[in-house]
């Protein structure tokens, strides 16, 4: 009776333990491809992202925007032409120069307009220049890497009872279960701001057409704020995942497998966390009064 369960012991030991480590094999290999993906998806203009995406942009920028943005301009500057003279005591002290402000005004807000997307997109490599200098300045390897833990971890477990190794192969089923969903949410991170960029830039001429208004600029400074915020938002994902791959380096030392693991979802829960935080914080950064 004793040889019975112990051989009925010893075949579920066996399961358990070739249970887990076929969950612990290979549980970091997409979160690791994910954000190693990061520095060259952000680092990227959004030309260089996806070409034809761009050039499908650009030309709905250019010939359905454009135009509403030219009779959007030509209200702008004839309200204030209507204020500038109303403003000085109802046509009673009117001077000439009003007029050269006003044309002067008009033709800095169509060379606006009419270099939106040059300036749009300079925006854009301003932003990528300064990620790509950051990269090569705080770049490492932001790897996790278990392998030296996980090296005897198999004899390990057979010593164990059934009760733990139980409750080893649920943790590790959910811990997978989590990483994938991590690696489903930096996916979106990165993939969702490029998208953003797209249809931010897909309307810039007609917050732009506003610059130049009195009244109606507030409009245009804050397009462009948050067009700053996109773009240097990049450099704040850029930083997160520095600051990522230092928490990760000493993972391997750790002599406790599960605790490894569970520190390393941490991390990998903390940096999902920060990357959705980083939109917020940029345009907290450039569009602070």
């Amino acid at each position: 009776m004793d040889f019975l369960i112990n051989a009925l012991t010893d075949w579920l030991k066996e399961m358990l333990v070739g249970g887990i480590m076929s969950n612990l094999s290979g549980m970091f290999d997409s979160v690791n491809q994910q954000v190693a993906d990061i520095s060259v998806q952000v680092g990227q203009t959004p030309q260089g992202w996806n070409g034809s995406i761009f050039n499908m942009i650009q030309n709905l920028s250019e010939t359905i925007i454009i135009p509403i943005a030219g009779a959007i301009l030509a209200f702008v500057m004839t309200l204030e032409l209507i204020q500038l003279i109303v403003e000085k005591n109802n046509l009673h002290d009117v001077d000439t120069w009003m007029f050269f402000k006003w044309v002067f005004k008009s033709a800095a807000a169509i060379l606006i307009v009419t270099n939106t997307w040059n300036i749009v997109m300079g925006v854009f490599d301003v932003a990528q220049s300064v990620v790509a200098q950051a990269a090569g300045i705080i770049g490492s390897d932001a790897s996790i890497d278990i392998s030296t833990v996980m090296a005897d971890m198999e004899t390990r477990l057979m010593e164990m009872d059934l009760g733990p190794l139980f409750g080893l192969w649920v943790q590790s089923l959910f811990i997978g279960i989590t990483m994938w969903a991590l690696y489903i949410c930096i996916f979106i991170v990165i993939y969702g701001r490029m998208i953003e960029i797209y249809l931010v830039t897909s309307v810039a001429p007609i917050p732009m057409a506003t610059m130049m208004g009195k009244e109606w600029g507030g409009m245009g400074q804050n397009y462009l704020r948050s067009l700053f915020a996109l773009g240097f938002q990049a450099f704040l994902i850029i930083v997160c995942v520095a600051i990522y791959a230092v928490l990760v380096q000493g993972i391997a030392t750790e002599d406790d497998i599960i605790m490894a693991i569970w520190t390393c979802v941490g991390y990998t829960v903390l940096l999902c966390f920060t990357l959705f935080k980083t939109g917020s914080l940029s345009k907290a950064v450039f569009q602070a009064h």
